[in-house]
């Protein structure tokens, strides 16, 4: 998805989610953090913070990669008491985040994330955002 071509893709999120089970939430966003959709269960701030979450893990991946010169990320996947945090990368600059329960078969779950990249990829691009001193000259 680029910057001029804005499209609500709440319900591809929506529709991952609901086909799988043990997940709770979903997020997309592009690398930096900008929330471009959510799923339904999440309010407007829960989705900016749980964007802002999975932004920072995956560059936090992509910088030990890079440090180490072993490539880029593929997914980021946090293991936590309760619950899993799934991030795949969605696109040029764009990531997709998934939150499921500690149940969930994470194969399953990595599998049909990168399915959904693949269905949408065109559509989950995103055009980075630059600074007044990265913005290139005309």
């Amino acid at each position: 998805m680029t910057t001029s071509q804005r499209i609500d893709l709440g319900w591809l999120l929506d529709e991952l989610v609901s086909g799988l089970p043990d997940a709770q939430s979903a997020v997309l966003l592009s690398a930096d953090g900008l929330l471009l959709g959510f799923t339904k269960g999440l309010d407007r701030a829960d989705a900016d913070r749980f964007g802002a979450m999975a932004s920072a893990l995956h560059s936090l991946a992509r910088s030990a990669g890079h440090h180490f010169k072993a490539g880029g990320v593929c997914q980021t996947v946090v293991e936590l008491d309760h619950a899993v945090l799934f991030i795949t990368a969605a696109g040029a600059n764009a990531c997709l985040a998934l939150l499921a329960a500690e149940t969930a078969d994470m194969g399953l779950v990595a599998y049909e994330m990168n399915q959904t990249v693949q269905r949408v990829g065109t559509h989950l691009a995103v055009d980075p955002r630059f600074t007044a001193v990265d913005r290139p000259q005309p």
